[in-house]
């Protein structure tokens, strides 16, 4: 007998493809209608499925989008990683780098940022989300420690990795809610991240 197209894609989603095909059509109309109008049913259509599909995956609406935002904390700290292994181990070059990289994935994918931070009511109830953030944030504690000439992080490097933090957090929002277009001040960001890098981190270093 053969395939039609239509009989292929079901194939391919019963291989395991169907998880990814809603979560990637779930982040498409997240990023261009916002996560509070984001719809299962359209979600669907993007992919191509039924209307009770998602449920052989996901037990809710609000499960399909904890997956986006899990799979954009997994792919900003990938990022982060890889912008990291251009730098020198112990150097400020580094601390600029993660914030060059957080900075850029919101203005890249801000319909996924906003929803990795909106997720707040019962954000600690998904151990997968909070230990996803929670490794993120040793990488940022981390490398401050290094740039100090150690391996072991410290409170002085968990209280200064949350200020580094605050910082590319909100201007993060700033630029994507497009509170800095409107301002008279250029916003150089290299020479920003730099800069804070620098009074953070790097003061008697």
């Amino acid at each position: 007998m053969e395939k039609t197209p239509h009989s292929e894609k079901r194939d391919s989603y019963h291989h395991g493809d169907l998880r990814s095909q809603l979560i990637e059509a779930t982040r498409a109309l997240v990023e261009e209608k916002g996560p509070d109008h984001f719809s299962v049913s359209e979600a669907c259509r993007r992919a191509g499925v039924s209307t009770a599909a998602p449920y052989k995956h996901f037990k809710s609406k609000e499960e399909m989008l904890h997956a986006v935002a899990l799979a954009g904390m997994v792919r900003q700290r990938e990022q982060m990683l890889a912008e990291l292994e251009t730098c020198t181990p112990g150097t400020l070059d580094r601390i600029v780098a993660m914030g060059r990289v957080y900075v850029r994935f919101a203005v890249s994918e801000p319909g996924v940022f906003r929803l990795m931070f909106g997720l707040s009511e019962d954000h600690a109830d998904h151990v997968d989300l909070v230990e996803t953030g929670d490794n993120t944030f040793a990488v940022v504690q981390r490398e401050v420690a290094r740039c100090r000439g150690s391996m072991t992080v410290e409170e002085t490097d968990v209280h200064q990795a949350f200020l580094l933090w605050s910082f590319v957090h909100g201007l993060s929002f700033l630029m994507i809610d497009g509170k800095l277009t409107d301002t008279k001040m250029p916003l150089d960001l290299e020479h920003v991240l730099v800069d804070i890098a620098q009074r953070v981190v790097g003061q008697g270093r």
